[in-house]
């Protein structure tokens, strides 16, 4: 009996000492039903924010005559994206670029090469998080459409889409969530206001620059031909931004609850800051403007969403909704540019509002870093640099690629052809 002891006692002490070690590295390799599920939930809600959220939202803002090239535009970049983002979009984005890693990734999963069923990004497929990150890249540059609304050819916005996804969106991501240098120098961006909505907004506003005003803007009045199609759009959008925001903690998750917590009370703030403002300015609340103003609180929000509180939340959407209010109509009246449907008045100022106000109302008990007012100043001039760096690339590259597209194909369609409409003419369709 002693010498079965002897023989068992250091097989149990072997048993109980590889024990931690086994269970660690199991855990770190599990996938998670719960986080999976999550995150498949709030892919498809952020492809509803481009389809059809986006595509009824500003295809209710134009007029009639170009209702269905608007819709088109946020269909075919869905669909021109997301075979872009599979070939060599998201290996930029999101692989080590070697030398360049700071500015750009590599080429190692062009073609999801390495991705299977079973390969897995934290607690959940990779599958999944790429198609997740697939559907931000989509509605970054139909944000841009708007501001362009019914004056480009269809051909160059193929042309443009396709080289902006390479050029812009896909270093800006890397920079902020790909190891680049963003990231690295403390850049605060939960969601996209300085990948998305900062990037996508200066990029409407060279491109409204760069190809001119409509015919007969500002003379002519320009009325949406449906409010009601924008209101379904724009709550659609609402609905799909709980995937954009709590679906950015990528796990289910406290930081998801708060995500979409802070995500409703800034988008019901901005909204009806907006709507006071506009109450106060033109006698009248309109809706275009109370839809108008929810975006923007869903937009300055986006940033902050992992890393303030309701009270933040509160502050933030009541900022984004004056502020853009006053960007999208005396600002853009004042400077003269036509950004037919405010990409830049809600998207390019809501995401620098957002961005720099999460510096201040950042919480360390939140997402894990002081702002401004728990005494960490110095992430105010942190969001500023991401902000700043955002401006320059987007500006210059963007401007650089119409330019090419400008003196080769051409960017804006015949005069005749904008006055009788793009349906017609580029889709031979029309809306009775």
């Amino acid at each position: 009996m002693n010498r079965l002891k002897r023989l068992l006692l250091p097989l149990a002490a072997l048993w109980i000492s590889v024990q931690p070690a086994a269970a660690q590295t199991a855990t770190e390799v599990k996938l998670d039903t719960g986080d999976t599920a999550w995150m498949l939930t709030s892919t498809a809600l952020v492809l509803l924010m481009t389809i059809p959220g986006l595509a009824l939202f500003y295809g209710g803002m134009v007029r009639k005559k170009n209702v269905l090239a608007t819709v088109m535009q946020s269909f075919a970049i869905t669909c021109l994206v997301t075979v872009l983002w599979v070939i060599i979009g998201y290996s930029l984005a999101f692989t080590d670029g070697g030398g360049l890693n700071a500015y750009v990734g590599g080429t190692s999963k062009a073609f999801l090469e390495g991705i299977g069923k079973d390969t897995l990004q934290g607690t959940i497929p990779e599958s999944v998080f790429m198609v997740f990150q697939m559907t931000f890249a989509i509605i970054t540059p139909a944000l841009i459409s708007g501001a362009f609304a019914d004056r480009m050819k269809f051909s160059s916005l193929l042309i443009f889409i396709t080289a902006w996804l390479l050029v812009v969106y896909a270093p800006i991501c890397h920079w902020v969530w790909g190891g680049g240098f963003l990231g690295s120098a403390g850049v605060l961006d939960f969601a996209g206001g300085t990948v998305v909505h900062i990037n996508s907004g200066v990029a409407g506003l060279v491109a409204a620059l760069v190809m001119g005003k409509r015919r007969g803007y500002p003379t002519e009045a320009m009325p949406p031909h449906n409010l009601v199609l924008t209101m379904i759009g724009a709550s659609l959008l609402w609905v799909g931004w709980f995937g954009f925001n709590a679906g950015s903690a990528v796990a289910a998750n406290g930081a998801a609850g708060m995500a979409m917590a802070v995500t409703q009370i800034a988008a019901a703030a901005a909204a009806l800051g907006w709507m006071i403002a506009e109450w106060i300015v033109h006698r009248k609340p309109s809706v275009l403007g109370i839809a108008s103003g929810a975006v923007a609180g869903l937009v300055a929000i986006t940033p902050a969403s992992g890393y303030v509180d309701p009270k933040g939340a509160l502050f933030i959407g009541v900022a984004a909704g004056v502020i853009c209010f006053l960007t999208a109509t005396s600002m853009k009246r004042t400077l003269g540019y036509d950004d037919s449907l405010d990409a830049f008045g809600i998207h390019g100022i809501g995401g620098i509002v957002g961005a720099i106000l999460t510096g201040v109302f950042a919480v360390e008990a939140i997402g894990g870093t002081k702002g401004m007012l728990e005494g960490n100043s110095g992430q105010v001039m942190t969001q500023v640099w991401g902000v700043g760096a955002t401006i320059v690339w987007s500006t210059v590259a963007t401007f650089v690629i119409l330019m090419l597209l400008k003196f080769t194909i051409g960017l804006r369609v015949d005069e005749q052809i904008e006055i009788e409409g793009l349906d017609v003419n580029l889709h031979g369709e029309v809306v009775e």
